[in-house]
């Protein structure tokens, strides 16, 4: 539920749909990711991919472990979208040279060059969005809050 101002009143409903923070995350992340789609499908990708991309254009090459990581997404959902970018000829996939078991994926040549495409993606989802880059920036910020307070419960005997 989202807490009221000190100076308004509880909403009538506890269970009112619209006053949960869940709806309203779920919603704005599907909007936002369907939002991405027709920016995005020019350069043959879809937003899961592209979370790829990023990370792989910030932090190449990488361990499938250490992806999985930055990505936080368990190694079995990652590795078909690995498999994809593959087919696409953007990354590649290989056995480490120190560690046998690890699988390192690095970038192409293809893609490297789609980061320079890539570049015009913020610019357009800000435009798309009609928000002050400013106003983004503090849902960011809150939204990493967000994700910190799952992580770490301020009650940790209250999770079972």
């Amino acid at each position: 539920m989202i807490a009221p101002t000190p100076d308004a009143a509880p909403p009538a409903d506890p269970l009112a749909l619209d006053q949960q923070v869940c709806f309203a995350v779920v919603v704005a992340a599907r909007n936002v990711v369907a939002l991405y789609r027709p920016i995005l499908e020019p350069m043959g990708l879809t937003h899961p991919q592209y979370l790829v991309m990023l990370a792989l254009w910030q932090h190449a090459p990488l361990s499938v472990k250490r992806l999985s990581e930055l990505l936080q997404l368990d190694p079995g959902t990652l590795s078909p979208l690995l498999k994809r970018l593959e087919a696409a000829e953007l990354v590649s996939r290989r056995r480490d040279a120190a560690d046998e078991r690890q699988l390192a994926v690095e970038l192409t040549e293809h893609g490297r060059a789609l980061r320079d495409r890539a570049l015009q993606v913020p610019p357009a989802v800000v435009e798309r969005l009609g928000m002050p880059v400013s106003e983004l920036q503090a849902l960011h910020a809150s939204l990493t809050r967000v994700i910190d307070a799952t992580r770490t419960p301020a009650h940790p005997e209250a999770v079972r």
